[in-house]
């Protein structure tokens, strides 16, 4: 009996483990399906052949250790001290928005392909040198902060903020923030203990970038699990510090990976007086599906309904900014980079951080753009797909709502004031607005 009873402990117990691997296999195949491979060793430069090409050149600082290995520079080991150094990408001239056109071969092809042009390692005083000298020649003397995600080596983080920085358009000092991830899908408890690790360090620049008289602006841009490593950094300035500095403007969180519950006590802990949030979140985003699983199917950030109660009241609240991508279409086969590589998303995002204001500041908000995106000069049918694109951030983006009934009018053929399109806004501002009316959200 007892043999039988622990026979049977085995097989229970092994059932999770069973469903893990194949969540596991399933995210690997979905992964697979929407991007292929690439040489090793991207990073060793090449001669600038291409006149024509763009170059993207960015201050690296990273908790990675070193690799032994030509054209790798950094592993996915931990190291016990933060790194430097500067790399200068070429981005090749003919491209698709939103794309990383990694060489086939090498060496890589600045006519072609994304192409390492410098690769140095810095000191720290080195590093201060260099930021002091690019944001001198940044029209706000602003800094953008990237930090990347889960399952990134070292050389996906570099390429992939050459190309957010490209087409974006930002002219801010790009920094790049790459912690130690292994680049595998059965790594994910690894990584995470690695965004740990690195909170500190990325506290560390967080504080030297406050207490830099030159830099005058800084906006962060974080991507999945990286998000959780910037809150916990943020959360832990703001703890030391007794708030959060007025200069830290923007911070973008992109699909992220946090779960809702420890987000909402990260942002109590940030109080009143915290940046600009904006989030990006979209339903059908497969990575953070598998995530939910994994920690006991509590929802991430970066796929929740942000019309759904609780999340809306408690978004409003904190006045944090939602772009809801789900009916975006991208590259990406997982649904979790749609803002770098949908080219209207990322385009957006450059021109909020330039112009030093929020996502959604401005009379154009962010169903426009789409909009624009897909309009342009094309005719109805075009015009339809961009309302369809829009419709999602129409019901959040409230400059999108105020123009949105001028859309569907125009594409409809009638006139401006006999459409009216019923979208409520339940926003802060709103209800403010309408404090005596008997509608709790005001409506167009």
């Amino acid at each position: 009996m007892a043999n039988r009873r622990s026979r049977d402990f085995l097989v229970a117990s092994s059932v999770p483990v069973v469903r893990l691997q194949r969540m596991i296999l399933c995210l690997a195949i979905a992964a697979l399906s929407g991007c292929g491979g690439h040489p090793k060793g991207v990073l060793t430069p090449v001669a600038d052949s291409a006149p024509t090409a763009s170059r993207v050149d960015m201050l690296i600082t990273t908790t990675r250790g070193r690799s032994e290995v030509a054209g790798e520079m950094f592993t996915g080991e931990r190291a016990r001290a933060p790194a430097f150094a500067n790399i200068t990408v070429s981005i090749p001239p003919v491209r698709k928005t939103g794309e990383v056109a990694w060489p086939k071969k090498l060496p890589s092809n600045p006519a072609t392909d994304f192409a390492t042009l410098k690769a140095d390692d810095l000191t720290r005083d080195g590093a201060k040198d260099w930021l002091n000298t690019t944001v001198r020649k940044s029209p706000d003397r602003s800094v953008l902060v990237f930090i990347h995600g889960f399952n990134n080596r070292f050389e996906d983080s570099v390429y992939r903020f050459a190309q957010i920085v490209h087409d974006s358009g930002v002219h801010s000092a790009p920094v790049l923030v790459t912690w130690p991830s292994r680049g595998s899908l059965l790594a994910y408890g690894y990584d995470r203990e690695s965004t740990n690790y690195t909170r500190n360090a990325l506290e560390s620049l967080f504080q030297y970038l406050a207490a830099d008289k030159e830099v005058k602006e800084v906006s962060i841009l974080a991507h999945s699990m990286g998000n959780w490593l910037t809150l916990e950094a943020l959360r832990q300035m703001a703890i030391r510090n007794d708030g959060l500095p007025e200069k830290f403007k923007n911070v973008m969180l992109a699909a992220p990976d946090v779960d809702v519950d420890v987000f909402r006590s990260q942002i109590e802990d940030m109080g009143r007086q915290h940046p600009r949030f904006t989030l990006f979140v979209s339903r059908d985003d497969r990575a953070l599906a598998f995530s939910r699983r994994v920690w006991g199917d509590i929802p991430r950030l970066g796929s929740i309904d942000p019309e759904a109660d609780p999340y809306k009241q408690e978004l409003a609240d904190n006045e944090i900014t939602v772009i809801d991508l789900t009916k975006v279409k991208a590259g990406d086969g997982m649904h979790h980079g749609k803002f770098a590589e949908s080219p209207e998303v990322v385009r957006l995002i450059g021109a909020r951080i330039s112009e030093g204001q929020p996502l959604t500041d401005s009379r154009m908000g962010l169903g426009d753009h789409l909009i624009a995106g897909t309009t342009g000069a094309a005719a109805a049918a075009g015009s339809a797909a961009g309302l369809i694109l829009a419709a999602p951030v129409a019901a959040i983006d409230p400059h999108s709502r105020d123009n949105y009934a001028n859309h569907v009018g125009a594409a409809m053929g009638q006139s401006h004031g006999k459409q009216q399109i019923a979208v409520k806004d339940c926003s802060k501002q709103a209800r403010e607005r309408d404090a005596a009316s008997t509608s709790p959200c005001r409506s167009w």
